[in-house]
């Protein structure tokens, strides 16, 4: 009995010991976070710290709004812009795994136009070259609106292709993505923003979306764009436009990027990071299958190595030394977001601004790289 009573209570003092030290750790970083937040003139940071799989640490530092002070909550709601593409290329997946259509598909024959490269016409453009920015296709017509790319409502249609063959090619491309969600409609039956609440969002139990109305206004943290010559910072209202008069008169498998699906959804930094563990865990999180571990495969895998992109996933190494890291950003009205992960070291980082000072450090935000490192140096090193 006296053997075992030792033995008890020194498993306690070393979880308490385990448990003053992480609390230590946190500290640490959490003052470190704050004097980035000081020199990069941020406004609001939310971060989420995943370990094996857990939640190990959320915190969220500075304001959710400056005129009425109010503080940013882990509860707080972001338009996470581009991360949000992942949700998109989640869902294709989806239907690439039901049979619905394959990677190899002519992208003209899934989203009902003719999308062509008029310099090579005879180069198929495939739905894997879309969500690879490898199309060819670039936004100097706009991507609000799939009038621009579509041959029937454009006279200057032709300027939205590059001078290069699909496929041997990368350019960053939003209206990508904004007929990747009209393909989605197409197939599924289900409006853009339904069809990701229904079989992305609500298997994980994550709160967030692509439509305005479907969520609660009073969690959405305001999005600030910064001003370098005066240094102030001016609100971005558009940044949550309902658009009611839009969806009111909605064309299924046309009117697509009303939503946005390119850069709309809104959600928490925690739930980012329980999607984004999803990712890292190749498809399943807590024991819901979202996509199949080949199609979690294929969307990490890089298909260009001029930017190391997959499938709305990019490879880095230039965000942690030494470390390569596997999942995107997002800038837009302000914001700026990270989310990564390690497969190899088992960990992964979510961090969203809503408003800083955006100076770039090998192509990533400062104030959130230098975040991401103080994360990983005191929690996860």
């Amino acid at each position: 009995m006296k053997s075992f009573l030792i033995k008890y209570s020194v498993t306690i003092l070393l979880i308490a010991l385990s448990s003053i030290n992480a609390f230590a750790q946190a500290a640490k970083a959490e003052v470190e976070i704050q004097e980035i937040m000081k020199d990069r003139d941020v406004v609001g940071l939310a971060v989420a710290v995943v370990k094996k799989g857990e939640l190990i640490y959320t915190h969220s530092f500075g304001l959710k709004d400056i005129i009425s002070n109010t503080p940013l909550t882990d509860q707080t709601l972001f338009r996470i812009a581009s991360i949000s593409k992942s949700f998109s290329a989640t869902s294709i997946m989806q239907l690439v795994e039901a049979g619905k259509m394959s990677l190899k598909d002519d992208f003209s024959k899934l989203v009902g136009f003719k999308v062509r490269n008029p310099k090579f016409p005879e180069t198929v453009i495939t739905l894997k070259m879309v969500l690879s920015h490898t199309s060819s296709i670039n936004d100097s017509e706009g991507y609000f609106n799939l009038d621009a790319i579509n041959p029937d409502k454009n006279v200057n249609w032709a300027k939205c292709y590059n001078d290069y063959e699909p496929g041997k090619g990368y350019q960053y491309c939003n209206l990508n993505f904004n007929m990747v969600g009209t393909v989605i409609e197409k197939f599924s039956g289900e409006r853009f923003d339904s069809y990701v609440k229904n079989h992305v969002l609500k298997p994980l139990e994550l709160y967030g979306g692509y439509c305005i109305d479907s969520l609660d206004s009073n969690r959405f943290a305001t999005l600030y764009e910064y001003e370098a010559k005066t240094k102030k910072f001016t609100a971005s209202p558009m940044a949550y436009n309902p658009r009611r008069t839009e969806i009111k008169n909605y064309i299924m498998g046309y009117s697509t990027p009303i939503f946005s699906p390119t850069g709309g959804m809104k959600i928490s930094a925690i739930d980012l990071a329980k999607y984004m563990t999803m990712h890292q865990y190749k498809g399943t999180y807590k024991g819901v299958k979202i996509i199949s571990k080949r199609s979690a495969k294929q969307m990490q895998t890089k298909l260009s190595d001029e930017e190391n992109y997959g499938l709305a996933l990019l490879q880095t190494t230039k965000l942690i030394d030494g470390k390569k890291m596997i999942g995107h950003t997002g800038s837009a009205y302000g914001l700026y977001s990270m989310m990564f992960f390690d497969p190899k070291e088992d960990f992964g980082i979510v961090v969203i601004t809503n408003g800083c000072n955006p100076v770039y450090s090998n192509g990533f935000n400062e104030a959130l790289k230098r975040t991401v490192n103080a994360l990983y140096t005191n929690l996860i090193k």
